[in-house]
């Protein structure tokens, strides 16, 4: 038995950026022959892709888990590490992605619309990519970034024209297969419905969808019934049609009151993608006419719907009167919203720029230490994360770009003192403002390498041994040669 669902939580995680490689090229006669570690590989995206043929998140609710495969790692001889393969998960159209605190991330609308949900980590550069005429041969390579994880929810909300509201067993479902091909289940008991039904309609020239939801009653707002977890899928409609029964038995029950109290309960309802429902136009179905009593009570209701400027029409499932001018009346409306609304994007991403003068990152004082500091930003973090710190050179580095970004002046500028602690994504360090770069006090001079240096030694050793040899210096010892 097929199950509809249309609201989960799925967890995506993309994958990690493959590390680097530190390579020296190797040739006979050719000691060093230059760095040549190729760069790693990028992580595979998770993306969203709308399929027409999906139709309900039934597949996340067994699956939520999904990840794509990481980058490999580079290698020598200038290789670099092969990219990890995208996922994609097909989503039904009219898929709206939240955070789990309810920010809209993104509403996919129309086939083929696609959407990341998650990044996948950048492949570290290899000691090829980061040599320089300050670095020529560099001992060290970047880590890959990890990929992107986090938590979606991902809500379904139906892409329909027309939204029919009710009370349990007013007769939205009867409606909906009457007036087009949909063939919903229909019985005589309360909450039949118990997921939403699409039907197609076609008015003349005019083609438009038709969304039945489970019955509203009163309190819904606050989780009586079925019906509101069910509201999100009339948010996209262009006009609201209020089915009455006309027919009903309950004493307390008539048709002006089950509007308002239907009124109510939407009025409480507020939509995730904005605007309200109470602005939709209005339409008020009196069904079930082909009663006598119902008739009558029809009779006497609709001029007090009129009075209030809300378009009433009288219909009956059974007979099929008054379906025709109400599906007409339906098609102007919807037609009219087609025409007066904007132009509506395949896809709606929210997208949240930086500030022009943003620096990429913030330093402010941990509240919980006091005079310690905590720089934040997506550079600096990644920088963290991407830096071998099991090596000195690669943590010089380091150094380096956050002095150029301007992490040292901004901690000098708070009163940040010699020795204080300072936090970095995952790295906590004392800060030491006498290094040129401030972090890593014990380090050698930046922009050096400490092998070609030791070369340099070896060799003017070499030459100066030489030289005493040839003035006939018979006393010269290996330890005289080394003396500078």
């Amino acid at each position: 038995m097929s199950r509809f669902v249309d609201h989960v939580v799925i967890h995506v995680a993309a994958g990690n950026g493959g590390n680097g490689c530190a390579s020296v090229h190797r040739e006979k006669f050719k000691p060093l022959g230059g760095p040549d570690g190729g760069n790693g590989g990028n992580g595979g995206n998770v993306t969203l892709v709308v399929d027409s043929g999906v139709h309900t998140l039934l597949d996340f609710h067994f699956r939520p888990h999904a990840k794509a495969s990481s980058g490999r790692q580079g290698q020598g001889a200038n290789r670099d590490g092969a990219a990890g393969e995208d996922l994609e998960l097909r989503v039904p159209d009219g898929t709206v992605v939240l955070t789990e605190a309810g920010e809209v991330l993104a509403d996919l609308v129309g086939n083929g619309t696609r959407f990341v949900a998650a990044r996948g980590g950048r492949g570290g550069l290899g000691n090829a990519a980061l040599a320089s005429k300050a670095r020529k041969a560099p001992g060290f390579a970047l880590l890959g970034e990890p990929g992107e994880a986090r938590d979606l929810v991902l809500e379904l909300r139906s892409v329909a024209d027309v939204g029919l509201v009710g009370f349990p067993s007013a007769g939205k479902s009867s409606l909906v297969s009457v007036l087009s091909a949909a063939r919903p289940k229909i019985a005589e008991y309360p909450f039949t419905t118990l997921v939403p039904n699409l039907g197609v309609v076609t008015a003349g020239e005019s083609v438009f969808t038709m969304a039945d939801v489970p019955g509203l009653i009163p309190g819904a707002s606050e989780g009586k019934g079925l019906g509101l977890d069910f509201l999100r899928h009339i948010e996209r409609c262009a006009v609201l049609v209020h089915v009455v029964d006309c027919a009903t038995y309950e004493a307390d029950r008539d048709p002006v009151s089950d509007v308002e109290a239907l009124e109510h309960e939407l009025a409480r309802y507020t939509p995730a993608l904005g605007g309200e429902l109470a602005d939709r136009p209005r339409v008020v179905v009196l069904n079930k006419v082909d009663v006598p009593e119902a008739r009558e009570l029809a009779d006497m209701v609709r001029p007090e719907f009129v009075e209030r400027g809300l378009p009433v029409f009288e219909v009956s499932t059974v007979t099929r009167e008054g379906l025709r001018e109400l599906s007409f009346a339906l098609a102007a409306v919807v037609e009219e919203d087609r025409r007066t609304r904007q132009p509506a994007q395949s896809t709606r991403i929210v997208l949240r720029p930086s500030a022009v003068d943003d620096a990429g990152f913030t330093v402010e004082e941990d509240p919980e230490q006091p005079g310690a500091f905590v720089v934040r930003g997506d550079r600096p973090e990644r920088w963290v994360k991407q830096t071998d710190f099991g090596n000195d050179e690669a943590v010089g580095y380091l150094a380096d770009r956050l002095a150029r970004l301007g992490v040292e002046d901004a901690l000098a500028g708070l009163g940040a003192k010699p020795g204080c602690p300072v936090t970095i994504g995952p790295v906590t360090f004392d800060w030491e403002p006498s290094t040129p770069a401030g972090i890593a006090l014990l380090m050698h001079q930046r922009g050096s390498d400490p092998r070609l240096e030791q070369s340099e030694r070896t060799t003017a050793a070499e030459r100066k041994a030489a030289k005493r040899a040839r003035r006939g210096l018979d006393g010269a010892t290996d330890e005289d040669a080394t003396i500078e």
